[in-house]
């Protein structure tokens, strides 16, 4: 059984590559994948080889972390069924070549425990669900312990952002700013105000939530916290980050990391679109069919109104 996947070879040279996957075994199923999405983030840092050193990272590689598709066959006493609509955060079924994360192809064999079902009326906006429970995850904190005090204000107003600043809507938080310094993507809020930073005289801030990935921003970040108040690194940060320790010193400030979604986050956010609490309407801006990943991998990362860019992968053998 073979797979097209996208393999990024080296840094900026990319191929879309047959494959040989592996033989099923029990606990496995094969999800035939219909869309998924390119990452700003990691996958940019993969793409121009910045990336720093992390498990599983080398060259070549199939990136993505974002697959919908449906299962195609599943093993003996499995909970899924074939046509089945599910979500795959990766998957690492490509013999020799990597999978970082190993989403982006045309078919996977993935552990079924990997695997979330998904609503059908999502459609290709079940990309998103990785975002959105890393989202969500970022405050509520996997359901360990209590949550964390949710963002006054939100660093950046990419999808990641615009879904912090939805979730704040939907809990009924109504008090909260979001800071985006290109004009392109300032628009597009509802229910919260989008500030150039220069245009924010606030300094009190109790929660900011950085999702820019910008490794540069922390010491201007604990500038606005009031006392005792908490700067959340959401976002991935490919150089070392640093901090003047005075300021931090005198408003005793707390940094805190947020990492990756587990699984009663990805349920909580399920449950938040179940209830129509939490939308995911607008967020995917670009579209390609999957040969054309080259030119889709160029604009998601050239482009400042490109949100979010899908690869189309149901017409592709």
């Amino acid at each position: 059984m073979n797979t097209q996947a996208v393999v990024i070879e080296q840094p900026q040279r990319l191929s879309l590559t047959p494959l040989r996957l592996p033989t099923p075994q029990a606990g496995d199923v094969v999800v035939e994948v219909e869309f998924s999405g390119i990452s700003t983030g990691t996958e940019r840092l993969i793409w121009d080889g910045t990336m720093p050193m992390f498990p599983g990272m080398g060259y070549p590689l199939v990136p993505g972390y974002e697959a919908v598709g449906r299962v195609i066959a599943v093993g003996a006493d499995s909970t899924h069924w074939v046509g089945q609509r599910v979500f795959v955060p990766g998957a690492r079924c490509f013999g020799e070549v990597r999978g970082l994360f190993g989403a982006s192809a045309s078919r996977l064999v993935v552990p079924e425990a990997k695997v979330v079902p998904v609503d059908e009326k999502l459609g290709e906006r079940a990309v998103l669900l990785a975002l959105a429970a890393t989202a969500y995850h970022s405050v509520a904190g996997g359901g360990q312990g209590q949550p964390h005090t949710p963002p006054d204000l939100i660093v950046g107003h990419g999808v990641l952002g615009r879904l912090l600043a939805r979730m704040n809507v939907a809990a009924g938080i109504q008090d909260f700013t979001v800071w985006e310094t290109n004009p392109v993507r300032q628009s597009g809020a509802t229910g919260y105000r989008v500030l150039h930073p220069q245009d924010d005289p606030r300094r009190d801030y109790r929660a900011i939530y950085d999702v820019s990935g910008d490794a540069g921003l922390l010491d201007s970040l604990i500038g606005r916290l009031g006392f005792g108040g908490e700067v959340v690194l959401a976002g991935f940060y490919a150089q070392p980050l640093s901090l003047n320790f005075p300021p931090a010193f005198m408003r005793e400030a707390r940094i805190r990391v947020a990492a990756e979604w587990k699984k009663p986050d990805m349920w909580a956010v399920n449950a938040l679109l179940h209830a129509g609490r939490l939308s995911l309407d607008g967020l995917l801006t670009h579209s390609e069919p999957a040969e054309r990943a080259q030119a889709a991998y160029t604009q998601a990362f050239g482009d400042a109104a490109c949100l979010k860019m899908v690869l189309d992968w149901r017409h592709h053998a």
